[in-house]
Protein backbone atom coordinates (compact mmCIF):
# COMPACT_ATOMS: atom_id res chain seq x y z
CA UNK A 1 0.00 0.00 0.00
CA UNK A 2 1.24 3.32 -1.12
CA UNK A 3 1.65 5.76 2.35
CA UNK A 4 -0.45 9.10 2.32
CA UNK A 5 -1.89 8.13 -1.43
CA UNK A 6 -4.77 10.74 -0.47
CA UNK A 7 -1.90 13.28 -0.44
CA UNK A 8 -0.17 11.93 -3.63
CA UNK A 9 -3.71 12.04 -5.46
CA UNK A 10 -4.14 15.95 -4.24
CA UNK A 11 -0.72 16.91 -5.53
CA UNK A 12 -1.11 15.20 -8.81
CA UNK A 13 -4.66 17.50 -9.31
CA UNK A 14 -2.34 20.59 -9.17
CA UNK A 15 -0.83 19.77 -12.15
CA UNK A 16 -2.07 20.86 -15.52
CA UNK A 17 -3.69 17.61 -17.20
CA UNK A 18 -2.90 19.10 -20.39
CA UNK A 19 1.35 19.70 -19.72
CA UNK A 20 3.66 17.17 -20.89
CA UNK A 21 5.07 14.65 -18.56
CA UNK A 22 8.66 15.66 -17.32
CA UNK A 23 9.73 12.07 -18.28
CA UNK A 24 9.93 12.26 -21.43
CA UNK A 25 7.52 9.78 -23.02
CA UNK A 26 5.60 11.86 -24.89
CA UNK A 27 2.05 12.00 -23.05
CA UNK A 28 0.66 14.48 -20.42
CA UNK A 29 1.29 14.27 -17.05
CA UNK A 30 -2.11 12.69 -16.02
CA UNK A 31 -1.85 9.80 -18.77
CA UNK A 32 1.41 9.32 -17.89
CA UNK A 33 3.23 9.55 -14.28
CA UNK A 34 0.22 10.85 -13.05
CA UNK A 35 -1.70 7.31 -12.92
CA UNK A 36 1.46 5.99 -10.71
CA UNK A 37 1.73 8.53 -8.80
CA UNK A 38 -2.08 8.90 -7.73
CA UNK A 39 -2.17 5.24 -7.19
CA UNK A 40 -4.27 4.57 -9.99
CA UNK A 41 -1.64 1.79 -11.39
CA UNK A 42 1.50 0.24 -10.69
CA UNK A 43 4.57 0.55 -13.04
CA UNK A 44 4.29 -2.58 -15.57
CA UNK A 45 8.10 -2.34 -15.87
CA UNK A 46 11.27 -1.00 -14.17
CA UNK A 47 11.61 1.69 -16.88
CA UNK A 48 8.29 2.86 -16.46
CA UNK A 49 8.99 2.81 -12.35
CA UNK A 50 12.42 4.88 -13.46
CA UNK A 51 9.96 7.93 -15.70
CA UNK A 52 7.47 7.71 -12.62
CA UNK A 53 10.86 8.25 -10.15
CA UNK A 54 11.97 10.87 -12.30
CA UNK A 55 8.76 12.92 -12.35
CA UNK A 56 7.93 12.54 -8.68
CA UNK A 57 11.73 13.69 -7.98
CA UNK A 58 10.76 16.45 -10.39
CA UNK A 59 7.75 17.21 -8.58
CA UNK A 60 9.30 16.59 -4.88
CA UNK A 61 6.84 14.08 -4.22
CA UNK A 62 8.39 12.51 -1.62
CA UNK A 63 5.31 10.52 -0.79
CA UNK A 64 5.91 8.79 -3.92
CA UNK A 65 9.58 8.20 -4.02
CA UNK A 66 9.80 6.98 -0.75
CA UNK A 67 6.74 4.37 -0.94
CA UNK A 68 8.47 3.19 -4.86
CA UNK A 69 12.08 2.42 -2.71
CA UNK A 70 12.59 -1.11 -1.69
CA UNK A 71 12.35 -1.74 1.86
CA UNK A 72 16.30 -2.85 2.37
CA UNK A 73 17.39 0.55 0.94
CA UNK A 74 14.88 2.97 1.64
CA UNK A 75 15.66 6.17 3.82
CA UNK A 76 13.33 7.29 6.24
CA UNK A 77 12.50 10.41 4.80
CA UNK A 78 14.07 12.75 1.99
CA UNK A 79 14.61 16.30 2.28
CA UNK A 80 14.11 18.74 -0.54
CA UNK A 81 14.41 22.03 1.37
CA UNK A 82 18.31 22.83 0.23
CA UNK A 83 17.51 21.17 -3.59
CA UNK A 84 18.38 23.99 -6.24
CA UNK A 85 17.93 22.19 -8.84
CA UNK A 86 15.20 22.40 -11.68
CA UNK A 87 14.62 19.11 -13.15
CA UNK A 88 13.84 19.48 -16.50
CA UNK A 89 14.05 15.35 -18.81
CA UNK A 90 14.68 11.81 -19.08
CA UNK A 91 16.44 9.86 -21.61
CA UNK A 92 16.31 6.14 -21.17
CA UNK A 93 19.45 4.60 -22.61
CA UNK A 94 19.17 1.36 -21.85
CA UNK A 95 17.32 -1.43 -20.48
CA UNK A 96 18.38 -4.83 -19.08
CA UNK A 97 15.51 -6.78 -18.03
CA UNK A 98 12.78 -5.38 -15.90
CA UNK A 99 9.76 -6.33 -18.30
CA UNK A 100 6.51 -6.94 -17.15
CA UNK A 101 7.61 -10.35 -16.11
CA UNK A 102 10.80 -10.33 -14.70
CA UNK A 103 11.54 -9.74 -11.26
CA UNK A 104 14.89 -7.67 -11.46
CA UNK A 105 16.33 -5.42 -13.84
CA UNK A 106 18.59 -2.56 -14.60
CA UNK A 107 17.72 0.94 -16.41
CA UNK A 108 20.50 3.07 -17.46
CA UNK A 109 19.21 7.00 -18.24
CA UNK A 110 20.81 10.71 -17.99
CA UNK A 111 18.49 13.42 -16.22
CA UNK A 112 18.82 16.45 -17.26
CA UNK A 113 18.34 19.66 -14.45
CA UNK A 114 19.31 23.47 -14.38
CA UNK A 115 20.88 25.07 -11.53
CA UNK A 116 21.98 28.71 -11.39
CA UNK A 117 21.29 29.21 -14.82
CA UNK A 118 23.13 26.28 -16.23
CA UNK A 119 22.21 23.20 -17.85
CA UNK A 120 23.47 19.57 -16.33
CA UNK A 121 23.00 15.96 -16.69
CA UNK A 122 23.14 13.12 -14.17
CA UNK A 123 24.29 9.80 -15.71
CA UNK A 124 23.35 7.01 -14.12
CA UNK A 125 22.48 3.10 -13.62
CA UNK A 126 19.95 1.98 -11.50
CA UNK A 127 19.20 -1.20 -10.31
CA UNK A 128 14.98 -2.24 -9.44
CA UNK A 129 13.46 -5.53 -8.32
CA UNK A 130 9.52 -6.88 -8.42
CA UNK A 131 8.20 -7.64 -5.01
CA UNK A 132 4.76 -9.37 -5.90
CA UNK A 133 3.62 -6.82 -8.34
CA UNK A 134 5.07 -3.88 -7.75
CA UNK A 135 8.36 -2.75 -8.96
CA UNK A 136 10.83 -0.95 -6.70
CA UNK A 137 13.66 0.95 -6.72
CA UNK A 138 16.93 -1.00 -5.19
CA UNK A 139 19.94 1.44 -5.67
CA UNK A 140 22.08 2.74 -8.49
CA UNK A 141 25.25 4.08 -9.22
CA UNK A 142 26.36 7.93 -11.13
CA UNK A 143 28.84 7.36 -13.53
CA UNK A 144 28.96 10.61 -14.37
CA UNK A 145 27.49 14.38 -13.55
CA UNK A 146 28.08 17.26 -15.79
CA UNK A 147 27.89 20.22 -17.61
CA UNK A 148 25.74 19.91 -20.84
CA UNK A 149 27.85 20.17 -24.07
CA UNK A 150 31.29 19.50 -21.76
CA UNK A 151 32.75 16.25 -22.59
CA UNK A 152 34.38 14.22 -19.85
CA UNK A 153 36.31 10.94 -19.67
CA UNK A 154 34.02 8.74 -18.19
CA UNK A 155 36.08 5.61 -18.75
CA UNK A 156 37.59 3.00 -15.52
CA UNK A 157 40.39 5.24 -15.24
CA UNK A 158 38.89 8.92 -15.01
CA UNK A 159 37.76 10.60 -11.20
CA UNK A 160 35.33 9.05 -10.01
CA UNK A 161 32.24 11.51 -10.47
CA UNK A 162 30.71 10.84 -6.83
CA UNK A 163 33.84 13.04 -5.53
CA UNK A 164 35.52 10.69 -3.64
CA UNK A 165 39.16 11.64 -5.24
CA UNK A 166 39.37 7.91 -6.21
CA UNK A 167 39.28 6.38 -10.18
CA UNK A 168 36.04 5.40 -10.95
CA UNK A 169 36.97 1.78 -11.05
CA UNK A 170 37.94 1.20 -7.45
CA UNK A 171 35.00 3.42 -6.37
CA UNK A 172 31.35 3.68 -7.56
CA UNK A 173 32.77 1.20 -10.59
CA UNK A 174 33.33 -1.44 -8.90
Amino acid sequence: MIPNLGKIAAMTTLINSSQACRCGSGLTYQACCGVYHGGEQLPKTAADLMRSRFTAYALRNTEYLIASWDSSKRPANIDFSKETAEWQSLSIISTKKGGASDSKGVVEFKAFYQQDGVDYFMHEISRFVKNGQRWQYLDGVVKAVNKVGVETNTGKNAPCACGSGKKFKRCCGQ
